[in-house]
Order: C-alpha cells, then structure tokens, then sequence
C-alpha cells in the first residue's frame, strides 16, 4: 500500500503563536459541543485542528506539483506525476506506447524522467496491480497528537491561556472556557436560595450539584451547562467562593470563612522590599533554599517526597497556622484560580479531622491553633506532614513525647513592658529544633 509522509519541521510547535482564527474555531467548537472544557482540553482539541489543515495544505501542495502516480490510470506526454513508492519523487511522462504481456491483458507502458534526469518505465491502464490502492497517509511523531502534547502541551496552554482570557466572550469557572451568550439564566432569586441553603449548611462547602439540588434549579437538557452557568453565577456574586482544590468545585460563603483565612493574621502581614536577586550569590540561595521560607522567591522545584518534616516557627505558632513553603507545597491542594482552598487536616496518631484552608495568594495553611495547644507544641516543634489516600485530607503528626523538663529559651514581658529573654526549665512535650525552640 502506498503512503504519503506529511511532516512539520520541529520549529512549528515550539515558535506556535495563538492566531485569532484559533480562538475562532475553538469557540465555535464550544458553541457546537456546548460542553465547558479547561485550558488543557481546548490545547488539545486545537492541536489536532492544526495538525489537520497543516494535513491539507501540505496536500494541496502535493497535488499542485503533480498526479499520484497509480497503474490503474491513464497517461499523456508532459503530464507530470508523484510517486509515493518512490519517496513522493517528481517525474514527466516523455512517451507511452502499448504493452506487450498476453499475462496482463491491454496496458500501456510510460517512460518517465525523474527531476535527477534518469528515467524509469512504469505500467499504466493497468487495472490489477498491488499498487492501485486508496492512498494512506502517515506520520511522523511530530504530527502525533500525544507526541506533540507531552513535548510542547504546557507551554501551547500557556500561551492559550493567555489569549482566552483576552477574549471577553468567553468565561473560566473551575478551569473550564465556555461562550458567554450560551449560559443559562441564574437570577438573583436563585442565588439568595444558594446562600440560605450554605449558611443552614453551618459554613461547610457544598458542591454546585447539591446546591443546584437544594433550591429546585430547573433541569434543562444539558446539565453540565447549568451547572457551569450557576458556577458562574456564584462567581460575579460577592457572597460566595469558590474553594474546591484542582478538578472539584465547592462553595461557601464568604462571611463565613475563619477570620484568619479572609484577613491575613497580623504576625504574618509581609511588606515586600524591593532588592535585586541577581545579586545573590550561591551561598545565599543555598541559605534561602535551607531556610525554606514560604515568601521566598526561588525558581527550584519541590524534592519528591512521601513526607516532609517542618519546623514551627513563632509567627505560625502564634496565628495557628502552617507555612506553605517549597517543600511543604507538595502536600497540600492547590487550584488554578481558587485564592482559598478548603480541605480536611487527619491528626496522624489519633485520627482526629480538623477543617483546614489552603491561603494560596499569602502562603500559608490555616486551622491548627487548637491542634497546637492540644499538642502542647511550642515555637520549634517538629511537624509531620504527609499525604493521604483519601482525597481531600493531608496527614499531621506532632513528634510528642511524655512531659520531661528542659532547659529553653524563655521570653518573658517586664515590669515596664519590655521583653526579657532567659534560659528556663520548662515541662516539654515534643520533639524541636534547638536553634528555633523558644517558650513564650
């Protein structure tokens, strides 16, 4: 069977800009599916469409230099032809005379120059030959949809990204693009039942599905629209947020949040300086990279691990909360738009849920403050944190031990106000960095 290779040079995908033609044809893909897809689906849907017309202009091309040669066909002098047996060669018919095989029955025979200059002869009229197939066409792995997402899919989205959110037509809930004019008419009536039905829910996330259940929304012949439409609808109402991690969407309402999770706590408000990191030699990012503080700007990626220890330090000790550092990162659910991001923390040894928040924009893990004073935990202590098998839960663990007294650093306020520091004996009950241990 003969085949034609199509190929794009490697160039193509890694210099691919996002054309306005594009953005065109994916919404028209939205308003024909009328199904929402994220980024990462429309960068694959446009891939192939690409691939596709590239197809089709490469074979326009084909066929504007020439015939496909196949046996069954006729032949004239001068036509021009391209042979797909021959590695897609060009050649011109310079003569045909009759055949002469009583095996074959009438034919013709054609002489043919190459563009090289030899020439070769070729049967024609031929009506059984393995070469009179349909012609199947063959690619190489720069064409492969798959290939070409494993090697340029995240920096194709990226880019599509951007220009999706340029488009004021189309709207993002969750991840997921869809055309404006085709969303489902969410009135006021509806959302302030959404919100009765979240504060009867004592301030805990609900999905959009049990909410669209609880206010009776009426059902419609495409139920991922509707639900995408009230997503949205909560979305522009300040009431509500959105607080699922990445693939689930939940909402609560906003009042209802803990304060340190609407307010960054005072003791760990930042105020950037700003300051050239070009400066900062090796020593330092190595420091910065030890101190894996959760503000620091560094460019490296989290080390692979089934748990990491952190150490407690005093701002965090204080507001109750957990740093979201580089190494802590990891372990905790985050989202592509969700600034806050609600999930369940499993005391390690006992078992016990606690309700916690991921505070992505400011770097931090809210919800312990109990958990630390009922771990008897100081500035210093050691923490564990490591994943879990059920979504939606992030394993803790305190290094406790039984009460011994110990030596630490003390803070002690003065008479006159002032802050006195001094080595004391202390009961202590867990594990902790001797560098960073102090009782308050």
């Amino acid at each position: 069977m003969t085949s034609i290779s199509l190929k794009l040079p490697t160039e193509y995908w890694s210099n691919f800009t996002v054309l306005q033609r594009d953005i065109d044809f994916l919404q028209n893909y939205l308003f024909e599916t009328e199904t929402p897809l994220t980024t990462q689906e429309l960068t694959a849907v446009l891939v192939e469409e690409c691939i596709r017309i590239e197809r089709e202009i490469q074979r326009k091309e084909q066929l504007a230099s020439g015939d496909f040669y196949l046996p069954q066909k006729s032949y004239r002098v001068g036509q021009k032809l391209i042979f797909p047996s021959l590695a897609m060669k060009k050649g011109t018919v310079q003569a045909v005379r009759p055949g002469n095989n009583p095996d074959l029955g009438s034919f013709e025979v054609i002489t043919v120059q190459f563009e090289d200059g030899t020439t070769r002869l070729f049967a024609a009229s031929l009506a059984e030959h393995k070469l009179n197939h349909p012609i199947e066409e063959t690619f190489d792995p720069e064409t492969d949809p798959q290939t070409i997402l494993s090697l340029y899919g995240e920096e194709i989205a990226h880019k599509l990204d951007l220009a999706l959110e340029a488009d004021e037509s189309l709207v993002r809930i969750a991840g997921a693009w869809f055309p404006k004019a085709l969303l489902v008419d969410i009135n006021a009536g509806h959302l302030n039942l959404a919100e009765a039905v979240l504060e009867m829910n004592s301030g805990e996330p609900m999905t959009t599905t049990m909410l669209m259940e609880q206010i009776e929304l009426p059902r419609a012949s495409n139920r991922k629209l509707t639900e995408f439409s009230m997503n949205y609808a909560l979305q522009e109402d300040g009431r509500f947020d959105e607080v699922g991690p990445t693939g689930e969407v939940l909402w609560c309402l906003r009042r209802l949040e803990p304060e340190e999770v609407q307010h960054v706590p005072p003791v760990l408000r930042y105020f950037p300086i700003d300051y050239d990191r070009s400066l900062l030699n090796k020593q330092m990012l190595a420091l910065e990279a030890q101190l894996d503080d959760e503000l620091s700007e560094t460019e490296q990626k989290p080390p692979k691990a089934d748990e990491v220890t952190l150490t407690l330090t005093y701002p965090h000790w204080r507001a109750g909360t957990l740093p979201l550092s580089l190494r802590a990162r990891p372990f905790f659910p985050t989202a592509i738009e969700s600034p806050r991001i609600r999930f369940t923390l499993v005391d390690g040894k006992t078992g016990e849920k606690m309700p916690a928040w991921v505070v992505r924009e400011y770097g931090y893990v809210s919800g312990l403050r109990k958990w630390y004073e009922k771990q008897k935990l100081i500035p210093g202590a050691y923490i564990i944190v490591r994943r879990s098998k059920t979504p939606g839960e992030v394993i803790v663990e305190a290094k406790t031990h039984r009460p011994n007294r110990d030596w630490v650093r003390t803070v002690l306020a003065g008479s006159d106000g002032g802050l006195v520091f001094a080595l004391l004996k202390h009961e202590i009950a867990c594990e902790y960095n001797e560098r960073m241990a102090v009782v308050v």
